[in-house]
């Protein structure tokens, strides 16, 4: 949701920038800085900002730069005049000049005349705000891109760690089965091999893997089909599908009772932070 957009267009007398930028948020905080001839298209603006970018702490300010040679601010030489005189009774061994700048910062002496919005030039702010807010879309367009191809490399990393645990729970069965054989041997002890291959096996299921696999490999498959989609609020539910990774992961390495397994689920968890963080930026 992080984005930047910028336009601009002019008049007779007048050049208009609108700026505007967001950052993450879960829902839209619009922060608006107009000048006081536009305060009126306030909810206007904000209407349309909100129906466009849904979601961002987004910051939007217009500015205006005066093309013409003529200015709305007046002098009102008359009561300039009247604090002339009267800072002479007061300050009579000060100069002329700094009686004038003491003036013409006291209050009413200058005064602009306020200008009316007429409909000609709120439709150009208006137009200028809706091709600024496009700009800031594009962006979010393109870093989106970004985020995607982001995406897919570490959902692609995650598979093969998991692709790579395989191989290893034969070894992991053996190795159980030697230690528990290397246990009894040591007793030096008879045993029933019938019920020695039932606790066997009731161990090996104990810290079976194979549901947990299959619900990780679920889990990447629909994070990356819903990254296709163009139903909305995909962010959220993105955000949900990585919960429930997580999910699976930290399963599957409370059960690996194996050094190398555990090394590739905390491979998968790096991979995970990566796309948790990355996840806020999606609309």
């Amino acid at each position: 949701m992080t984005g930047f957009g910028k336009a601009s267009s002019t008049n007779q007398i007048k050049k208009i920038i609108v700026e505007c930028k967001s950052l993450n948020s879960k829902g839209l905080d619009l922060n608006m800085r107009l000048p006081q001839l536009y305060r009126e298209m306030e909810g206007e603006i904000r209407n349309h900002a909100s129906q466009t970018l849904e979601r961002g702490k987004v910051d939007l300010m217009i500015t205006v730069e005066n093309l013409s040679e003529d200015t709305t601010t007046k002098v009102n030489a008359a009561i300039l005049k009247s604090y002339m005189q009267q800072l002479y009774q007061v300050l009579p061994d000060s100069s002329d000049i700094d009686r004038m700048k003491m003036a013409i910062n006291m209050p009413e002496v200058l005064k602009t005349e306020r200008d009316e919005l007429d409909k000609e030039e709120a439709h150009l702010v208006f137009e200028t705000i809706k091709e600024a807010l496009n700009a800031l879309i594009a962006f979010r367009q393109s870093d989106g891109q970004t985020l995607s191809n982001d995406f897919e490399k570490r959902i692609k990393n995650i598979y093969d760690f998991l692709q790579q645990v395989e191989p290893l729970e034969y070894e992991r069965k053996n190795n159980v089965r030697l230690k528990l054989q290397t246990a009894i041997d040591d007793l030096k002890v008879t045993i029933d091999e019938n019920r020695f291959e039932q606790e066997l096996i009731y161990y090996l299921e104990k810290y079976d893997v194979t549901e947990e696999k299959v619900r990780l490999k679920s889990h990447l498959d629909y994070f990356l089909k819903t990254m296709q989609s163009t139903s909305e609020n995909n962010g959220r539910k993105l955000g949900f599908i990585t919960q429930e990774i997580g999910r699976e992961i930290n399963t599957l390495g409370s059960k690996a009772n194996h050094a190398e397994m555990q090394k590739l689920v905390v491979l998968m968890k790096d991979e995970l932070e990566k796309i948790k963080e990355q996840v806020l930026n999606v609309l």
